[in-house]
C-alpha cells in the first residue's frame, strides 16, 4: 500500500474474532488491564481509554509473551502464491493462533521496508525514514525472543541479522517518550505493535478511525508500561484474526452480548500481501 493510501480513512474496521474480554476503566496502566486468557502466552482485552484519551476509540488488545509465543513473517510471493490472501485465508493456511497485518506495501504488493523470513531478506530494501523494526526469533543466545528495534538508535545488520523474522514500519513512540509521528495526519483504523516493560508484545487494533499521534500521546498518558511502539499498515489494511477454536466455545455466553457486536461479521477484509503470525512455542 502506498503512503497516501495508508492515511486514508477506511470505511470498514474489518472483522475481528475474539473469545471473551473485559471492558477497562477510562484511565489505567498496563498492569491494571484485566486480561482473558486465550491460550498459553496469549491474553486479550478491550480497552476504552475514555476521559484519559478522548480522541482515541476503543481498542482491541492482545498481549503475547514471546517466551511462550513464536512469531513468523509470511509474504504471499515467498510462499508461491499468485495473489495475496485475505486474513482468514492466511489463518487457514498457516494455522497461527493470532494473525495481524504487517507494514506498508506498494500497489504491486511489494513490501515497503526491510522484511525477513527465516533469516533471509524477501527482496525489499530498508526504508530510509521509517525507523521501527519488529524483530523476533533470535539466531543468537541472550537476546529477547521478540522486540522492537528503533533504527534511529540501534543497528540492524542486513547481511548477518541477529533475528530470523523482521518487518519494518513507522516508529510511533520511542524509549525516551518521544512521539515519532507528526501531530498532523488523517484519521484511519490503526494496527499498533508495542513492546512492554515486561518484555511482552502488545498488539492493538483500533475499532474506530484515529490519528497515530493521538495513540502515541495516549500511551504516554494512560499506558506508561509501553516501552516503545510502532505502527503497522492502517486504514483498510488494519486487520487482526484470532483462531476460532480459542473463542468459539464461549461465543454464546450471555455475558458477552455487550461486545459481540464489536467483533462480529461487520466490515470486510482486503487481501494482505504480508502478515505476521503468532503461535505457541
Amino acid at each position: 500500500m502506498n503512503r497516501s493510501r495508508y492515511f486514508e480513512e477506511s470505511k470498514h474496521a474489518g472483522r475481528v474474532l475474539l473469545l471473551s474480554v473485559v471492558l477497562l476503566p477510562g484511565l489505567c496502566s498496563a498492569q491494571d488491564i484485566s486480561w482473558e486468557r486465550l491460550s498459553e502466552g496469549v491474553t486479550v482485552s478491550v480497552w476504552k481509554p475514555g476521559d484519559a484519551c478522548p480522541t482515541v476509540p476503543t481498542m482491541l488488545v492482545v498481549d503475547m509473551d514471546p517466551e511462550r509465543t513464536k512469531f513468523s513473517v509470511h509474504h504471499y510471493a515467498q510462499e508461491g502464491l499468485s495473489e495475496p490472501p485475505r486474513i482468514d485465508e492466511w489463518q487457514k493456511r498457516t494455522g497461527h493462533h493470532v494473525l495481524f497485518n504487517a507494514g506498508l506495501f506498494r500497489e504491486n504488493f511489494a513490501y515497503l521496508g526491510l522484511l525477513y523470513k527465516d533469516g533471509r531478506p524477501l527482496g525489499s530494501r530498508r526504508h530510509t525514514s521509517w525507523q521501527g523494526l519488529f524483530v523476533a526469533e533470535p539466531s543468537a543466545s541472550g537476546l529477547q525472543k521478540a522486540r522492537i528495534l528503533d533504527l534511529a538508535a540501534e543497528s540492524f545488520d542486513e547481511e548477518q541479522p541477529h533475528y530470523r523474522e523482521a518487518a519494518q514500519a513507522l516508529m510511533l513512540l520511542d524509549r525516551t517518550g518521544k512521539i515519532r509521528v507528526r501531530e498532523s495526519g488523517k484519521h484511519a483504523y490503526q494496527t499498533i505493535v508495542a513492546e512492554m516493560e515486561t518484555g511482552h508484545i502488545l498488539l492493538l487494533k483500533s475499532l474506530g478511525a484515529v490519528r497515530l499521534y493521538d495513540i502515541g500521546r495516549c500511551f504516554k498518558d494512560a499506558l506508561p508500561a509501553v516501552r516503545q511502539a510502532m505502527a503497522m499498515d492502517g486504514g483498510s489494511s488494519s486487520d487482526l484474526r484470532i483462531e476460532e477454536s480459542l473463542w468459539e466455545r464461549n461465543l454464546q455466553a450471555q455475558e458477552h452480548a455487550s461486545w459481540k457486536s464489536l467483533f462480529g461479521s461487520s466490515g470486510s477484509h482486503i487481501p494482505l500481501p504480508t502478515v505476521i503470525g503468532a503461535s505457541p512455542r
